[in-house]
């Protein structure tokens, strides 16, 4: 059998893990995550859904703040893996962690690489527009998501596509690409391709930062779409009224015209000028506040209507 030690983290990871253990020729012998974090209003240390499952399944858990420090590479050593396989672990890994097993460090992607290497490709492709997006397994090196491909599944993006939706899909099919690519992959029989290097094909997705969720009404109400649902639920889009935070929690890009930022009245309910078309809110959250749908919003407050956002 083989012997495979899975790294992962959040819930993007869970499927990978539970293909693995299911499969009866791997012998998955530990688990690495990342430490128990505080969450929540009461910031009460919370595992993280890997440490769970593994636990569930009787799994050896390793959970060092960094593989750097040489205690953690003993324990990763100690369980002699023939094979590392990673999926969203949130640590780069070594030269010497890549080394370590003989079949090397094999990732669940979720994109089509060598589009949105980096730590957020969902969120990415939502945000560009792209008609697809999918899984690439791959062979790691030493570089940002750069390692030989030995498989990959595409999917179509639905036109009401979230953060959310995408990641639960795309979760799904990594963990069954991953367990249909493993076999030829351990037995020789699928070699790793290079990526390709044509410069054009190649886009980059980093960590994303809580301000990148503040809405530009001078955008277009289709690239705001787009920015509302990339960015739901985590870490979610907001603009201002009154000097209040008020998030956007969910819309539609519509047509006609107004100010950029201003609210009017539509057919379909509330509305906000953009630079191309409007944008119909639907799902609101003043600060302080419950969310609530954009019509009982205007109705608690009056002067809602008319104002203008940002």
């Amino acid at each position: 059998m083989t012997r495979v030690v899975f790294m992962g983290t959040p819930d993007f990871a869970v499927p990978a893990l539970e293909a693995l253990v299911a499969q009866p020729t791997l012998d998955v012998v530990g688990v690495v995550t990342q430490p128990d974090r505080p969450a929540g209003r009461g910031q009460t240390l919370q595992a993280p859904p890997v440490k769970l499952v593994a636990q569930a399944h009787g799994l050896p858990v390793i959970q060092p703040a960094s593989l750097r420090k040489p205690e953690a590479f003993e324990a990763l050593a100690a369980w002699q893996p023939d094979l590392i396989v990673v999926a969203a672990f949130g640590q780069i890994l070594r030269q010497n962690v890549l080394d370590l097993p003989a079949k090397g460090c094999i990732n669940v992607h979720a994109s089509l690489l060598p589009r949105w290497r980096g730590a957020a490709p969902i969120q990415a492709a939502i945000r560009a527009g792209d008609a697809e997006s999918g899984i690439t397994i791959m062979r790691m090196d030493a570089g940002l998501d750069t390692g030989p491909m030995l498989s990959q599944f595409a999917i179509r993006l639905a036109p009401d596509e979230t953060g959310q939706t995408l990641h639960d899909r795309l979760a799904e099919l990594g963990g069954h690409l991953l367990v249909e690519t493993l076999p030829a992959y351990l037995s020789g029989a699928l070699q790793p391709q290079p990526q390709p290097t044509d410069e054009h094909l190649i886009t980059y997705a980093g960590q994303i930062k809580k301000e990148e969720g503040q809405i530009d009404w001078s955008r277009s109400a289709q690239e705001i779409d787009r920015l509302v649902r990339a960015f739901t639920p985590w870490p979610g889009t907001f603009t201002t009224w009154n000097g209040r935070l008020l998030k956007i929690k969910a819309g539609r890009p519509m047509h006609g015209h107004a100010t950029p930022g201003a609210v009017v009245s539509h057919p379909d309910g509330l509305a906000v000028g953009t630079a191309d078309g409007l944008y119909l809110l639907t799902l609101l959250q003043l600060e302080g506040k419950r969310e609530t749908d954009a019509s009982a919003f205007a109705r608690g407050y009056g002067d809602f209507v008319g104002s203008v956002l940002g």
